[in-house]
């Protein structure tokens, strides 16, 4: 038996397979866009949404995702599984995918999600741990495509002007760990701006540099967001209290002092476009200027989610069920 692709890290997946996802997702929101609004490539099939951590995004837009490509979502809290009551991982994994036809799972811990997968029978996304976020760096890349920057294919419809040098500014978490896979398996360069204290995983790091000596990524990591904006193409955040810090907030606003993405800081980057995967919390890991200028993209990006999770469902199905 064939083993099951899942979509768990970026770490995962080839440079051509990324950018494959990426081509299917900006082929399926053209689709959409001229008019095309059921796509039938997970027709009659059923996405089972487990979700540890509640969502804006993520649950609106792999619900209508789900539909719009011709199957439906099912939402599952802790308070409506077992899971939640003390049901072993392994249990409800086998359970979930024998009636599903896809999981999406967004959660604390990242062995949670390795574990399940590992038991289910059907593909598993990784909708968020604590460790990454991969579905998010697809609908970012496909922005920063729309905007001329970025690496490509030759299946991909855009002309990109130049090899793009992102900055990220702020926690060593989750979004940071999934650009240095993003850059790394893509080969551009990526500067991660954290305060001291605050930076990345070592071993997510050690992966990532050892993947940009096969693709010629550089990877830069800094304690100063002024170096590491300078002539950036793309300048990216989030936000500092994750869910679950709340009680961390007064002493991390104190530590991330400098921090906050100002209008001074986008005027260091080459032209650069805003990215922030929302939700926000405007004056503090960015300004309200910010987001509402020109060179934010933010609410073009939450849209991508949409097209960005349909592709990575339609590739699933490519990849597991359709050879």
């Amino acid at each position: 038996m064939r083993a099951i692709r899942h979509f768990l890290s970026l770490k995962d997946f080839t440079k051509d397979e990324i950018l494959r996802i990426v081509n299917i997702s900006i082929k399926i929101k053209d689709n959409f866009i001229n008019g095309d609004k059921i796509q039938p490539y997970f027709k009659n099939k059923t996405l089972a949404m487990i979700f540890e951590k509640s969502s804006t995004r993520t649950r609106v837009s792999f619900e209508i995702g789900a539909y719009q490509l011709g199957g439906m979502a099912l939402f599952l809290s802790n308070k409506d599984i077992q899971l939640g009551r003390g049901e072993s991982i392994r249990d409800t994994a086998r359970v979930i995918s024998s009636m599903a036809d896809m999981i999406m799972i967004r959660t604390f811990e990242h062995n949670k999600l390795e574990e399940f997968s590992s038991f289910s029978s059907k593909p598993v996304i990784n909708g968020l741990s604590n460790e990454y976020h991969p579905t998010q760096l697809i609908a970012d890349y496909i922005t920063m495509l729309e905007c001329g920057i970025g690496i490509i294919d030759d299946a991909c419809k855009y002309q990109i002007l130049r090899k793009p040098v992102v900055c990220y500014i702020g926690d060593g978490n989750n979004m940071a760990h999934s650009w240095l896979m993003l850059a790394s398996k893509l080969g551009f360069e990526l500067r991660v701006a954290t305060p001291k204290g605050f930076e990345v995983d070592s071993a997510i790091l050690e992966l990532a540099m050892q993947f940009a000596k096969h693709s010629g990524a550089v990877i830069k990591i800094t304690n100063s967001p002024k170096e590491a904006t300078l002539n950036a193409n793309v300048i990216t955040t989030d936000t500092w209290i994750s869910m679950g810090q709340e009680s961390q907030k007064e002493e991390k606003i104190r530590q991330f002092n400098g921090f906050c993405v100002d209008t001074d800081m986008m005027n260091l980057g080459d032209n650069a476009i805003f990215l922030h995967c929302l939700p926000a919390y405007r004056g503090y890991e960015v300004t309200d200027e910010v987001i509402e200028s020109h060179s934010s993209k933010v609410f073009i990006e939450a849209e991508n989610r949409l097209h960005a999770h349909k592709g990575i469902m339609t590739f699933l199905e490519e990849e597991n069920w359709k050879k």
